[in-house]
């Protein structure tokens, strides 16, 4: 998917922990000139599932330095289950 659109969820959704509701609001105003509201729903979707679903992956992550505000290092900031499950966080 786009980008720009996954780079803004994960701010959202991470930075400032907005659920996937407030997400579309504000991805709506943000993008409004540039998708449209299922565009939007389609890759959020899409990118709330491969989050979930991808967390084993960060669980096995190397050391490494912790780079600007947002860490998904599970030796830092971000604590999940490597099982969690997404449907709850679906809209």
């Amino acid at each position: 998917g786009p980008y720009e659109l996954h780079d803004f969820f994960l701010y959202h959704f991470i930075k400032h922990g907005s659920s996937p509701e407030r997400i579309l609001f504000l991805a709506k105003e943000a993008f409004k000139n540039d998708y449209d509201e299922e565009t939007i729903k389609k890759w959020l979707d899409k990118f709330i599932r491969r989050f979930f679903t991808q967390q084993f992956k960060r669980s096995a992550l190397p050391d490494g330095p912790k780079v600007g505000s947002i860490s998904l290092s599970p030796r830092g900031d971000w604590r999940m289950p490597s099982d969690a499950v997404y449907n709850d966080f679906l809209i």
